[in-house]
């Protein structure tokens, strides 16, 4: 079994395309998505387009959720990019296709398990919502109550800093594991990166490839001034989500 996992493509289409051509690159052809497919970026249709023709699973993220429900919770730049979300969403496109794309977004389930994997946006306990951070592993119960409800393997996305949570209380940064962890018989969590908007100060989009016992981290470079100017050039998208690309913040 060989896999990408995706997460966090926030519309992002440049990073996306950059990263389904390493993916072929590597003769992957299976990708679960692990959401937020939309939201912050220029190119929302573009990338539910391509989701939905790429992957094999997709999960719901909490902007793909925002896109079709009231969101909740949001910071008013972040809202603001959702209410232009939708407004693409309605009117990108003949109808067949804006139909299609709303469905899919309807459809999405919010887990997905497979043998002893479990693929979720934000947590094991709070599959859409809930971030684990990094210095989350200094927060024991926090931790307990994630590792309690994972059988073996936990992947995920939305905070958009890769690494490996273990049962040690250790959160493991690629740059420590040399890009590679090799999964065993304890508990652990993974979380992809982000395609679409790192913050883990690296530009470059990120995504995992699952192999048997082995997943590696990779990091694909692509142009991020092209989709900088893109927000730029839109009014109802504020301009520090073009800035934070060219940091990875």
């Amino acid at each position: 079994m060989k896999r990408a996992l995706i997460s966090d493509i926030h519309a992002n289409l440049e990073a996306l395309t950059a990263v389904l051509a390493d993916i072929r690159a590597q003769n992957i052809s299976e990708i679960f998505c692990l959401g937020d497919i939309v939201g912050y970026g220029p190119n929302p249709c573009e990338c539910l387009d391509q989701v939905i023709r790429n992957a094999k699973v997709t999960i719901l993220g909490n902007h793909d959720q925002a896109a079709l429900f009231d969101p909740d919770g949001f910071n008013p730049v972040a809202l603001q990019a959702v209410y232009w979300t939708r407004e693409q969403l309605e009117a990108s496109g003949e109808p067949n296709s804006i139909n299609k794309r709303w469905d899919f977004l309807g459809e999405l389930p919010r887990t997905h398990s497979d043998g002893l994997s479990l693929y979720v946006h934000g947590s094991a306990r709070e599959p859409t919502n809930e971030y684990v951070f990094p210095e989350d592993v200094y927060n024991q119960r926090k931790m307990d109550a994630l590792f309690n409800r994972i059988d073996r393997y936990c992947f995920q996305g939305h905070t958009h800093i890769p690494g490996v949570f273990t049962t040690d209380r250790e959160f493991l940064s690629p740059e420590e594991i040399n890009n590679q962890y090799r999964l065993g018989t304890d508990s652990i969590m993974v979380n992809v990166g982000s395609v679409g908007q790192p913050r883990d100060n690296d530009s470059r989009a990120c995504y995992v490839i699952q192999e048997d016992d082995l997943i590696t981290f990779r990091r694909v470079s692509y142009d991020v001034d092209v989709t900088s100017e893109k927000i730029y050039a839109i009014n109802d998208l504020d301009n520090m989500l073009g800035d934070r690309l060219k940091s990875g913040r």
